[in-house]
């Protein structure tokens, strides 16, 4: 009932978080979205421009893959469902709110082998040691990425998780936010990841492609 009457008006529950403020999971037009104050999370523009990424991205279907910054899981049927990855899926996401509603509001073990860790992704990567096949970094607070998430202490680590050829995909910032930390970031020789900058993705986004040397 509730899907069918999305079409004629938009159903909305809310959702307090500690790092997010206001959530919003939303029926609009028969499907689910869940948005912050300014940005969609999962579900809406956000999926079409992971989709656009993944698109672009060659890697092992059958590896495991680690996504940083869970939001709603929207990610996850493009991964299991479109591409028809089947290795372990890894999702690290530190708010706990947000967890709750990609379980109960977004069925997201639906796409398991599937594991859920509640935890800053920037300490999760420094102690991490599996390889992953496929990185994916999409990591907003509302519109912004946080800064940590561009800096050496960051990426350093990101080349020692990946297979060889691993690759990682990285939602680097809305209309063009963070310029300078993005050009930074794809001149690092020392990464040892060779970069392809997708620019204006539906508009918005800049995604960041990165394949171990």
């Amino acid at each position: 009932m509730k899907k069918a009457f999305s079409y004629l008006w938009p159903l909305t529950r809310r959702f307090s978080s500690e790092y997010n403020g206001t959530l919003e999971v939303t029926w609009l037009n028969g499907k689910k979205v869940l948005d912050s104050k300014n940005a969609n999370y999962s579900y809406g523009s956000l999926q079409r421009v992971l989709d656009f990424g993944l698109s672009h991205t060659k890697a092992d279907r059958g590896a495991e893959i680690l996504v940083l910054g869970l939001g709603g899981g929207s990610v996850l049927p493009l991964l299991r469902n479109k591409y028809k990855y089947l290795g372990k899926i890894t999702a690290v996401e530190i708010d706990p709110e947000v967890i709750n509603i990609a379980e109960t509001e977004f069925d997201i073990e639906d796409h398991s082998p599937l594991e859920l860790i509640c935890e800053d992704a920037f300490k999760f990567v420094q102690n991490a040691s599996a390889p992953y096949g496929l990185i994916i970094i999409d990591i907003f607070i509302d519109i912004k990425v946080p800064l940590q998430f561009y800096s050496t202490g960051f990426w350093e680590n990101i080349p020692k998780l990946l297979n060889q050829p691993g690759i990682v995909l990285f939602n680097a910032g809305i209309n063009s936010a963070n310029e300078e930390e993005v050009r930074q970031l794809t001149k690092n020789e020392a990464l040892q990841l060779e970069f392809r900058k997708l620019e204006n993705v539906h508009g918005t986004n800049t995604l960041l492609l990165g394949m171990k040397k």
